[in-house]
């Protein structure tokens, strides 16, 4: 007896062949995914998380809402997430000194982390024929949205000490004439902030949308300093945040962004059906309630920030000046071999920005004292 055969005149695919490649698009030929080192070692300082996690009783309440949600998973979720919308406005009315943008649902929109929010933003305004204007050293996931949705990159450097020259910036604005300027403050990787000079100039001389990445918003010196209050005159501004630093909820993956209620309305023609499960929005809508427990880290972590910039200048390194929950510092004839060491010596930071330079998250005192020891014996 034997087995079935092929039909007449098919052959069976054979996906195990060596000379067959995937047919994808040429711009991803040779391209390499995104993503940072996953190791399991003592230290882990190189993805910017928050290393303190949630409460007992915050990880109750979040587990409770879960549970009521899946008694409801055989339903497709609030696909426009009003309750987290609501929530996320009532947070940044009442928390981050936007009071006076007298934000709602309308002004919100959320996504599975500010990785999708960004996507639907290029999305709905940038395109074949659009262009999207950046300022590197920064978020090194900017060219790859560009490429994802078909945008035409365009960049403006900063200078040596990783600043934006008001006048300067707003010049290269005018022209490029980009239909999308993303600025990121404070700054990844460099942790710089803007000054409200530079976002005034920006917003005044961009033909289309201005988009201000504020991922790391709540560790600057000043979190009442915030693009969010410029809302109200300014309707092409965008002002995107997210849950997974100060609110150390990454592995949640909840991002969204604040503008005008017709950007609003513009992001939902891009947005893929019910996008946000019912458990990130109940996990979400949880941890906002929690809030005064979740960010009580923050003033601890920018005193450790602070620490560690004072460390690393005593031993004769450049640090950028931050205002995030990281710090670059350099500079390195191999930092190869210095990233090496360190990981060598169980602790793992990340090998990024502008050659020569590393950064290094934030972590507990026992966390950061381990990394300081260990590159103290490197250095040596």
């Amino acid at each position: 007896m034997t087995g079935p055969t092929s039909a007449p005149g098919r052959s069976t695919p054979n996906v195990m062949r060596a000379d067959w490649s995937p047919p994808v698009r040429s711009e991803l030929v040779d391209a390499s995914a995104y993503g940072a080192p996953q190791l399991d070692v003592e230290v882990r300082l190189n993805v910017n998380e928050n290393p303190y996690g949630p409460s007992s009783a915050t990880a109750a309440d979040i587990t409770a809402a879960v549970a009521s949600a899946a008694l409801e998973l055989n339903r497709y979720p609030d696909r426009n997430a009003v309750a987290l919308r609501e929530a996320l406005a009532d947070y940044l009315n009442g928390r981050i000194g936007a009071d006076g943008a007298g934000l709602t649902a309308a002004n919100l929109w959320a996504a599975n982390g500010s990785n999708e929010v960004m996507v639907q933003i290029l999305q709905a305004f940038g395109g074949p024929g659009r262009t999207v204007l950046t300022f590197p050293p920064t978020y090194s996931m900017y060219p790859e949205y560009a490429r994802t949705t078909h945008t035409e990159l365009r960049t403006f450097a900063r200078a040596d000490d990783f600043s934006l020259d008001p006048a300067a910036a707003a010049a290269g604005v005018r022209r490029t004439a980009p239909d999308v300027v993303i600025l990121t403050s404070p700054n990844n990787p460099t942790g710089t902030a803007a000054s409200g000079a530079l976002l005034a100039a920006l917003l005044e001389a961009a033909p289309g949308i201005v988009v201000v990445d504020e991922a790391y918003a709540e560790f600057a010196r000043d979190p009442g300093e915030t693009a969010l209050t410029l809302l109200p005159e300014h309707p092409h501004l965008l002002v995107c945040r997210t849950m997974s630093k100060a609110f150390a909820l990454a592995g949640a993956r909840v991002g969204y962004v604040a503008a005008d209620p017709r950007v609003i309305d513009a992001l939902q023609l891009v947005r893929l059906p019910y996008h946000l499960s019912a458990v990130t929005q109940a996990t979400a809508i949880a941890a906002l309630r929690h809030a005064d427990e979740l960010l009580a880290a923050v003033d601890l972590l920018r005193s450790e920030r602070d620490r560690v910039v004072g460390w690393l200048r005593a031993r004769g390194l450049t640090v950028a000046d931050s205002d995030a929950n990281f710090v670059l510092f350099g500079r390195f004839g191999d930092r190869h071999a210095v990233w090496q060491a360190l990981l060598d010596r169980g602790v793992l930071i990340r090998e990024t920005g502008p050659a020569g330079w590393l950064r290094a998250s934030i972590g507990t005192p026992a966390e950061n004292d381990a990394f300081l020891a260990a590159l103290e014996e490197v250095l040596a």
